[in-house]
């Protein structure tokens, strides 16, 4: 009898060098946990360097959460081809220049590329754009994308759930984006409508 195994979700990650690289981080570790899901991990050199200032960690210690790491400068690789089905791609935190270049289809690196890639093939771009004040460029750039198909999701926390450590507010955002991709975290803490105190 031949026993076929349950395809793999393919999971695109992008980290670029916006400040915020613990979403990406978070993004990775919760993504380990989902049975039946394998990450592809796009770190910038500028991500490298902000995840270092930000958290302590380097690059190889990130690079240990994903299944498959490549090379920014890679552009032969196969998430630069549409004929490499993924199931979706987030890139946390996005950066503004990141942004720009997804919008205006310049594929000039890896993770750009596989942007564009995602955007043509129909699949679901989540961006974690981190920046603010935005100006109008900015919300015109972002419009473009929304129209693209692109979903934009600024790591905006709630504070429903009370969050008491950073952590708590750093995973609000990536539960959403998960919620995005069809592979919510169970242990999320959701809205249920206001508490009944006696």
């Amino acid at each position: 009898m031949i026993s076929v195994e349950e395809p793999n979700l393919k999971i695109v990650v992008g980290i670029s060098g916006a400040s915020g690289a613990i979403y990406g981080v978070r993004l990775l570790e919760k993504l380990r946990l989902q049975p039946g899901v394998e990450t592809h991990l796009i770190l910038t050199r500028s991500g490298e360097k902000t995840l270092f200032l930000e958290t302590g960690k380097k690059a190889a210690e990130i690079k240990a959460l994903a299944k498959f790491c490549y090379a920014l400068e890679d552009i032969s690789g196969r998430l630069a081809s549409g004929s490499f089905a993924t199931d979706g791609m987030v890139i946390a935190p996005c950066s503004i220049h990141t942004m720009s270049a997804i919008a205006h289809g310049i594929s000039s690196n890896l993770l750009i590329r596989a942007a564009d890639v995602t955007l043509k093939e129909r699949r679901p771009l989540i961006l974690m754009v981190r920046e603010s004040p935005l100006h109008l460029g900015h919300l015109r750039t972002m419009v473009a994308l929304a129209e693209m198909g692109a979903t934009i999701a600024p790591p905006v926390p709630g504070f429903y759930h009370r969050p008491e450590t950073i952590l708590d507010l750093v995973d609000h955002s990536v539960d959403r984006v998960l919620d995005l991709l069809g592979l919510p975290d169970q242990t999320a803490r959701r809205w249920d409508g206001p508490a009944v105190h006696e």
